[in-house]
């Protein structure tokens, strides 16, 4: 194996599984703490990772409505997963984090804004429905007139090795969703995991300057025209097994129209409101502040909190809650992510993961939901 000298932007090569903790040593050489993959609690979680043997190596899940089972693979894949219960978003906009911190000062109190800096973080496995998540959280904290300072902060300094997909879950929709499982873009570096007559490797793709850089630093060779053509039908592997579908057409339309469908209530006597949903989601990204002050009143801080649709106080207002019954908030919540999300962001706000449907406990399947309103769409032309 030989080291690429920068290797240019939009290459291809091929990284030996036996090389591929050079990956590793390269980004800890640049200063990134790495958040991937590893198996922890029976499921697999994202976390910070030292080096390949941290990684998920001979682990596969099965998912499906309200399921998930972690079993072994016959084979030693590294990325032979779907997805787990967390995502990229709990460090990009982590569930809890201080605004800032007071002290009393004679007649007052002195503020003090959070200045901590992130530290320069490296994002380990990111698959193509969840870089479409980042790119969507992108919109939600820096596309308008207000940029979230906190986000901003992380993303700024954010390392992306994405990994392409080569097989698909009981759950997951991306093809539906036109997420995934490959994608072309968003990521420094992207890696496609093949395994075939004996030979274990990846297909290494550069995505920008800094992906280059790392890449120059890690044994690799050209890909070749087998190499490529092997990538990609791994990719079409995962085409092929897509666990759901969603119609996708006018979703925005028709769920305006059927604000009062009997389906609602239905699904609200399944609910149990627990947030699962939106906890688990890539997208969502409802937050609450909380003060706390010190028992001696001398000290006082502010925190942002992850919140959801799905709490009776999250549309509390003076007198109530604006949104007190189940149906309301289920309501709320679908009709956001797949209606109002265009007019607010200009795209939808679910990205076909199916983490909502494999972590439900009620085994809701917001696919079937899209079904139903359809199937009884007031507005539907005969």
């Amino acid at each position: 194996m030989t080291h690429p000298k920068r290797p240019p932007i939009d290459s291809r090569w091929v990284l030996e599984r036996k090389d591929f903790n050079g990956l590793f040593e390269a980004l800890a050489g640049r200063g990134y703490a790495v958040i991937g993959p590893t198996v922890r609690d029976a499921a697999i979680v994202y976390e910070e990772i030292q080096s390949d043997q941290d990684l998920p190596e001979g682990w596969t899940d099965e998912q499906e409505a309200g399921r998930y089972r972690l079993k072994p693979r016959p084979d030693r894949k590294l990325f032979g997963y779907n997805v787990g219960p967390h995502s990229w978003k709990r460090w990009l906009n982590p569930p809890s984090v201080r605004l800032w911190r007071a002290r009393r000062e004679g007649g007052g109190f002195a503020v003090a804004p959070e200045t901590e800096r992130p530290p320069r973080v490296a994002f380990l496995g990111v698959r193509p429905c969840e870089l479409r998540a980042i790119e969507i959280q992108d919109k939600v904290f820096m596309g308008g007139g207000y940029k979230d300072d906190i986000y901003k902060s992380r993303r700024d300094s954010l390392f992306i090795v994405a990994v392409q997909c080569g097989q698909a879950g009981g759950t997951c929709f991306c093809v539906s969703m036109k997420t995934g499982p490959k994608s072309n873009g968003g990521f420094d570096l992207a890696l496609t995991e093949v395994l075939e007559s004996g030979r274990h490797y990846f297909l290494l793709e550069v995505g920008t300057a800094r992906g280059a850089e790392v890449a120059g630093e890690v044994a690799c060779v050209p890909a070749g025209k087998h190499q490529r053509q092997a990538a990609e039908a791994r990719v079409m592997e995962a085409v092929s097994q897509m666990g759901r579908t969603m119609d996708t057409s006018d979703l925005r339309g028709l769920f305006y129209r059927n604000a009062e469908h009997p389906r609602w209530e239905e699904t609200a006597a399944r609910c149990l409101l627990c947030a699962n949903c939106t906890m688990a989601c890539p997208t969502c990204f409802c937050t609450t502040v909380e003060d706390t002050t010190d028992l001696t009143g001398e000290r006082a801080e502010r925190r942002r909190t992850w919140d959801s649709c799905f709490s009776a106080d999250f549309s509390y207002l003076h007198g109530g809650s604006v949104r007190f019954s189940p149906k309301s908030r289920y309501r709320q919540w679908i009709t956001h992510k797949l209606a109002a999300w265009f007019d607010q962001f200009g795209t939808s706000g679910c990205v076909g993961c199916g983490r909502c449907i494999t972590w439900c406990p009620a085994a809701i399947d917001i696919t079937e939901e899209v079904r139903a309103i359809r199937k009884g769409d007031s507005g539907k032309k005969e």
